[in-house]
């Protein structure tokens, strides 16, 4: 009687999240929206106003909203639409979620 032994391997994934976010200023009167693989990172340089632009130039610094992707494609296409609408869709995104327009990274930094 003949054996064969099988070998199973398994293959590591590293799993992505991609995220859609918005900003805005201390006034609310302005809403940022960029895509990025580390929300955490990203909203650091924002507050600490470490790349010239946009952000910076407005006090974009407040997270009012944002949105997790799996890949990378959905993420770009979300925040495509999101630009390409008028401030009332996100301001109704916003309100939807985060009616008093809170930071939701105001816990996230030991500062």
């Amino acid at each position: 009687m003949c054996y064969q032994t099988i070998s199973l391997s398994y293959v590591m994934f590293k799993i992505h999240v991609y995220y859609v976010y918005l900003l805005t200023n201390k006034g609310n009167t302005v809403i940022y929206t960029e895509v990025t693989n580390d929300i955490q990172g990203r909203v650091w340089d924002h507050k600490h106003g470490t790349n010239d632009g946009f952000t910076k130039k407005y006090a974009c610094n407040k997270l009012i909203y944002y949105e997790e992707y799996q890949w990378i494609q959905d993420a770009i296409a979300r925040e495509k639409q999101l630009k390409a609408g008028p401030r009332k869709t996100k301001v109704n995104l916003i309100n939807s979620e985060n009616p008093d327009w809170n930071d939701l990274s105001q816990d996230w930094y030991d500062e």
